[in-house]
């Protein structure tokens, strides 16, 4: 029984899965001056508590690692390696890259961006590229015939060069569910090499 969640990038997704299988899931909005992210554990107990599952019952964790918002960032990372180290199972870390790379609906091949800012952008072409400058992500679109996949700010940037190209919000996607899909074909880890992907690394204060 695998749980998995989400509050990386516009929302707080959690599902429950079983072998590859999807179960149950829950989307949650901001409400108000409330990021959705804090609604994270909440949400993983009304869907337990629906489900009649228990905590001991999960036996890997699946989340998200970034790039997307720090807080969001933070919040998946603290409560899957808490959970992880209780109940004393497996971890999946999965990039919101290869998430949305997953919400192609076409053959062609995809290209993922997202704002990295400093005139950077996060990229997924097959496999996590790395920030890359913005002028030089715009060479890639326009040498290949990529199908592409964005945020928001991304988009006004690059719609000029392909009319293949579309902000992930405008697709239908619940992306804890795909988390489970991904988790499935991936091999688990210890909760100790569970790493984030910051698109920049946050601020050290001493």
């Amino acid at each position: 029984m695998l749980l998995a969640f989400d509050t990386c990038l516009d929302r707080t997704y959690v599902a429950i899965g079983e072998n590859g299988c999807v179960k149950d899931s829950a989307i949650i909005e901001n409400q108000g001056s409330t990021y959705h992210s804090a609604f994270l554990i909440s949400t993983i107990k009304n869907l337990l508590v629906k489900n009649n599952l228990k905590p001991k019952d999960i036996s890997g964790v699946a989340t998200d690692v970034g790039p997307g918002s720090f807080t969001g960032i933070r919040a998946c990372m603290t409560v899957a390696k808490v959970m992880a180290q209780e109940l004393n199972v497996k971890t999946y870390g999965i990039s919101s890259l290869e998430i949305l790379s997953n919400l192609k609906n076409c053959d062609e091949k995809t290209l993922v961006i997202l704002d990295a800012r400093k005139n950077m952008a996060y990229v997924w072409d097959d496999e996590v590229l790395g920030a890359i400058a913005i002028d030089d992500v715009k060479e890639m679109i326009i040498a290949d015939k990529y199908s592409v996949i964005c945020d928001e700010s991304m988009y006004e940037i690059f719609s000029q060069l392909t009319s293949k190209i579309i902000p992930y919000t405008k697709l239908e996607h619940n992306f804890a569910e795909i988390l489970i899909k991904l988790a499935d074909k991936k091999q688990a880890g210890d909760w100790k090499t569970l790493k984030p992907l910051y698109i920049q690394p946050p601020p050290v204060f001493k």
